[in-house]
Formats: C-alpha cells, sequence, structure tokens
C-alpha cells in the first residue's frame, strides 16, 4: 500500500480482540484474516463446528454488532476514516474489487481491508445484480445517481456503436447533472463505467454494449473487425494476421485470417489482398459488379468518370477497370462513348 498510514491487519487484529474466541474465530475463517487467505463459506465453517449453517450467520452478526458497540471501534475511528476518504478518492461509489486493489495488492490484506468496510458502519454495499458489479459506497444518493446516468447511457447506445474512451466519458457526463465537479474527471468516469456490466471496453481501449462483437472478441473475424477499423484504411490480409497476434495475443495464421475475412460481410475486399469494412461505404463484390452498379446509380458515364467512381471503391489499375469493361456480356458504348449496362435498351 502506498501514501497511506493504513495497516489494515493490525486494525482488524485490535478490533478481533475485543470477541469471545468462537466469535473471533467465525469471522477470522469467514473474511480469511488467519494464516490462510481463503475464505470459508457458512457451511464449511457450520461444519468445523458442528452447528447449522444459520447459527453461524447469526455469530457473524452478533461478532460484527459487537466489534462496532466496543471502545475499541471508537479508537479507530481514523482509519476508518482514512478508507472513507479514499473511497471518496477514488469516486464516491467503487467496484469492490477495484477498490482492494488499489489499497492493496496481496489477498491477504484485501481480506482485511474487505472486513473493515464490512464493519465500518458508514460504508454501504450494493450486491452485484443484473446490472451492475458488487460496489461500496459512503453517499446513497451519489450510488443512486451514478447508477440511473449508466443506466440512461446503456439505453442510448446500440451494439454497432463503439467509441473512444473520451467519447463515452463524454456521452456519460451529459447524463451525470448534478454531479459534484470533484468527481468530473476521466479516472473517476472510467471507473464509474467499469460499474456496469451492460457497458465494456475491448482490447483497443475502445467503449460499447458489453454483449456486442465489438467488446465481447469470440474469434478471428471479430479481432480482425477491430483490427482494421483501429487501422482506419485498407489493410492487407497478412498484416491483419500480423496485428491480431500482437494486439490481441492470439496465434492468427495468415491462411485463416483471410478464409475468415472472405465468409464475413463485414470486410470488403478491395485490392489484392486488401480488406476495408463495409461501414466505411465500400461497395461489394469485384469490379465488374463495381462498375455495374455504378452505371446503375449515375446512369451512362464516360470511361474516364467510371474510372475515376471506381478507383473510389477499389485498389485497382486503371486497365482492370479497361477489361472489365470491354465485357459487351455486361457493358456496351454509345455514340457518345459513355458505357450502359448491356441489358438497357439505348438509343440508336
Amino acid at each position: 500500500m502506498s501514501n497511506t498510514q493504513l495497516k489494515p491487519k493490525q486494525t482488524t487484529k485490535r478490533l478481533l480482540a475485543v470477541l469471545p474466541d468462537r466469535a473471533r474465530d467465525v469471522l477470522i475463517n469467514r473474511y480469511g484474516l488467519g494464516k490462510s487467505s481463503e475464505k470459508m463459506t457458512l457451511d464449511a465453517i457450520g461444519k468445523l463446528y458442528g452447528i447449522t449453517r444459520e447459527r453461524v450467520r447469526q455469530i457473524e452478526n452478533y461478532a460484527i454488532n459487537n466489534i462496532r458497540k466496543s471502545d475499541v471501534y471508537k479508537s479507530e475511528k481514523a482509519a476508518f476514516q482514512e478508507m472513507e476518504d479514499m473511497l471518496h478518492s477514488l469516486g464516491g461509489i467503487v467496484v469492490e474489487e477495484d477498490f482492494l486493489g488499489h489499497v492493496a495488492k496481496d489477498v491477504s490484506t484485501q481480506n482485511h481491508i474487505h472486513f473493515l468496510l464490512v464493519v465500518g458502519d458508514s460504508f454501504k454495499k450494493h450486491k452485484e445484480d443484473e446490472e451492475f458489479k458488487h460496489r461500496w459506497h459512503v453517499n446513497e444518493s451519489l450510488a443512486k445517481q451514478v447508477e440511473d446516468s449508466l443506466r440512461k447511457l446503456y439505453g442510448s447506445l446500440s451494439d454497432q456503436d463503439l467509441l473512444p474512451e473520451s467519447e463515452m466519458v463524454n456521452r456519460f457526463l451529459e447524463h451525470l447533472e448534478g454531479v459534484a465537479e470533484k468527481y468530473k474527471n476521466q479516472e473517476i468516469m472510467k471507473r464509474w463505467l467499469g460499474i456496469s456490466k451492460h457497458i465494456g471496453k475491448n482490447a483497443i481501449g475502445e467503449w460499447g454494449v458489453a454483449h456486442s462483437p465489438n467488446i465481447k472478441t469470440k474469434g478471428m473475424r471479430d479481432y480482425a473487425f477491430l483490427v482494421i477499423r483501429k487501422h482506419g484504411s485498407p489493410i492487407h490480409f497478412r498484416e491483419v494476421a500480423k496485428q491480431i497476434s500482437v494486439v490481441f495475443k492470439k496465434k492468427a495464421h495468415v491462411a485463416t485470417t483471410h478464409n475468415e475475412l472472405i465468409k464475413d460481410p463485414r470486410f470488403v475486399l478491395v485490392g489484392r489482398g486488401l480488406y476495408a469494412l463495409a461501414e466505411w461505404g465500400y461497395m461489394s463484390g469485384v469490379v465488374k459488379d463495381v462498375i455495374k452498379k455504378i452505371v446503375d446509380k449515375h446512369g451512362p458515364l464516360t470511361k474516364e468518370e467510371i474510372i475515376e467512381k471506381v478507383l473510389k471503391e477499389r485498389y485497382v489499375k486503371e486497365n482492370t477497370i479497361m477489361v472489365n469493361l470491354q465485357n459487351q456480356k455486361h457493358f456496351k458504348k454509345d455514340k457518345e462513348g459513355r458505357y450502359h449496362l448491356s441489358d438497357e435498351k439505348t438509343a440508336a
């Protein structure tokens, strides 16, 4: 632990000393406060003493209440105040795992901190549910405000949304009216976003809906999508495979990566081995198909006009476009030198 006067193990030891032996042992086993940092269940402790799990629960509650009523508890006010200040500095409402990880790195010390959170009557826990992770707070109205804002933020996102961290924070801020300015910084916003189970961050640091393939990446296609998206322009499949290995630490074979890109409509082949994202507006299909779509959309066009438009869609040589235009099965040229689709009726 750094920058703190808090000595959780010593504080815990003094608090436990006010209890009868069995009550103290129950808490030590329940919260992993002894030589072993493993926490025991109510059932396991019950078997140890030959009593029911409900009786163990009663002893646990009795022990915690006794500690709170003791003079030792009052004398440890500074330790609890320091933990309260820490909780405020981290945002006032913090995921349990984050708080414990921030205060200490080893599990044993984290267990003692957790026990002090349970005993300290100013700390309130909201248990994990479908929407949010286990979290602690010292201000009920702030906790409610943050949770309500996270619900609104999630409601405003579609499965396709994939936002840079700064943009997600700004969107979150729009829903956080009335929250004290001291909390409105990047680190606290990110910590609050982490409370929600519905909002998540992927391996390249972009945020979105937690269950979407952009965040919960499941295989090569999802990895490839994020790699190409981050690159921002068409990229060769060999480079995609290489970047998957670097960014996601996953073994990506070049041939396998190429096969996955071919199969997925999210990707468009725009040149020799070059892939772009369909969401960038590139037309799908081979060069012939692209020319057809362009002529169908814009009507008859000159050779130069077709070449210009195709080159916005495909990284190919002009000669490749010309070879396709010569195919009279698909295209024909009128007296003005403009190309039509072959199945169109043209004026003589």
